[in-house]
């Protein structure tokens, strides 16, 4: 994300506005409680007669909130709000509030703001044709730049699960591969099934063809359900499930229902690592965001890492009877609470009041890191209870299927009827879960500040047939 600014003359202000409008990557800087301009007047004028009154009084949320258009040419307003033509107006009125920001010297008008360097060239390009040019600058100090996460390819399908939680700062490292991976696996530990899978991938393989037509608006999202598919189907096959115990496939690693303390020992040592390499990713973010000593000393900085692998390694020395290991664990937790409460000491006033809040984020920091660590028992527990769920519906079907046609009827209905109930039941569980587990117990180790996103201001230009209709003045 680069710092630009716009230079033209003054002349050119409103064809060089309408380019940058119809490019869409460039967010300029506004005038806050900007006065209304001629067009959003109108607008809220239009707006009132029609019964869809405005939103604010500054004349800035309703034309965001309308659809909107412009035109090449300077059209008459007043013949537009005759006309009722509204997306026209909205239009008008957001270019009247962008050149409010302009700052005008003579003949020469300047705009700032931020755009993507890789759109810079394609920009220079439009702007040169209206008599404009490009200009890097480099950012005002303290100014944070605007986040722009990945809204095309693969990994766009995983943009929605950071953006749900908050909008990381420019300086963080962009978590959205790494994030949609560990949903996705997650969510097939939970959901382990080799058949489910599968219709996880149809699903899938629909979507990404546009099918249903009423939910194609969610066609970039297919990778996350196609990953959520290949990751149930590997998960059954190590559980050896088939739409349940069916015995088609043989059990790879464990059956869930008869080694239930195995399956939540390893959930909770995956989550152990998980919990690790967000710290990892934690004290970068820290490093990038203020420097050294932050990461150094944050909780979810090195300190906190220090603290964890600590704690983890003197939790699995006593489990597993080496004292040696607990005693080296314990040393590194130590260590690791010195520099977090050295940290959390320098953030305070000081006094016996800086040493209490400090010991009480440090019983937080120590009590979080058992709780998190323990939370991805429920990995276990669910993927348990898919199974269960699984399994009934195969021992039911079994039983009718061995009493003549009627039982086999009644079995053929009971095994589709009981297989979709299972699954919308368990997709919906595991999906939810999953999520959880990803907010509050990952990214809460990831971002300690929040960001803004990249909004360009992006308005069409007029169709033909609505352009026919404007009066313009030149």
């Amino acid at each position: 994300m680069r710092r630009v600014a716009v230079i033209v003359p003054n002349t050119a202000l409103r064809s060089t506005l309408v380019r940058i409008a119809e490019a869409g990557c460039v967010e300029l800087d506004r005038v806050e409680e900007a006065a209304p301009g001629a067009a959003a007047q109108r607008l809220q004028r239009l707006q009132a007669h029609q019964g869809t009154p405005a939103t604010a009084p500054a004349g800035a949320a309703s034309p965001a909130h309308t659809a909107a258009s412009l035109a090449i040419r300077s059209p008459d307003l007043d013949k537009l709000e005759e006309h009722r033509d509204a997306a026209l107006l909205a239009g008008e009125a957001q270019l009247e509030e962008r050149a409010q920001g302009a700052v005008v010297r003579g003949e020469v008008a300047a705009l700032a703001g931020w755009c993507p360097a890789a759109e810079m060239p394609r920009l220079a390009r439009r702007l040169a044709a209206a008599g404009g040019a490009l200009v890097p600058l480099r950012p005002p100090p303290g100014a944070d730049p605007p986040t722009q996460l990945p809204s095309s390819g693969p990994s766009a399908a995983f943009t929605p699960l950071v953006t749900t939680y908050g909008t990381p700062p420019y300086t963080d490292v962009d978590p959205s591969w790494p994030a949609g991976i560990t949903y996705v696996v997650m969510f097939g530990i939970m959901f382990g099934d080799v058949g489910h899978g599968a219709l996880l991938l149809l699903g899938a393989l629909a979507l990404w063809l546009g099918r249903p037509r009423r939910l194609a608006q969610y066609r970039r999202l297919w990778p996350l359900l196609a990953g959520a598919g290949w990751t149930a189907m590997l998960a059954g096959l190590a559980y050896g499930e088939f739409f349940g115990p069916t015995g088609v496939l043989p059990v790879l690693w464990l059956n869930p229902l008869a080694s239930p303390a195995r399956l939540l020992a390893s959930a909770v040592v995956f989550g152990a690592g998980l919990l690790a390499l967000a710290h990892g990713a934690g004290a970068v973010n820290r490093w990038r965001e203020s420097g050294p000593g932050k990461a150094l000393y944050a909780a979810s900085g090195c300190a906190g890492l220090l603290f964890f692998l600590g704690f983890a390694l003197s939790a699995a020395g006593l489990v597993l009877h080496r004292p040696h290991l607990a005693v080296v664990g314990a040393a590194m937790a130590v260590g690791g609470l010195a520099l977090v409460a050295a940290g959390l000491f320098r953030a305070t006033p000081g006094g016996f009041a800086g040493v209490a809040e400090t010991v009480v984020r440090l019983f937080d920091v120590v009590v979080r890191a058992g709780t998190n660590t323990l939370s991805f028992a429920r990995l276990a527990a669910f993927g348990l209870t898919h199974a269960a769920l699984a399994d009934l519906v195969w021992r039911g079907t079994g039983g009718l299927a061995g009493r003549g046609p009627a039982g086999l009827a009644g079995a053929v209905a009971l095994f589709v009827l009981g297989t979709a109930a299972s699954f919308a039941l368990e997709a919906l569980v595991a999906s939810v879960q999953a999520l959880r587990l990803e907010f509050y117990e990952i990214f809460s180790r990831l971002f300690e500040t929040e960001g803004r996103p990249f909004r360009p201001w992006h308005v069409p230009l007029a169709a033909p047939a609505e352009a026919e209709t404007e009066v313009t003045r030149c």
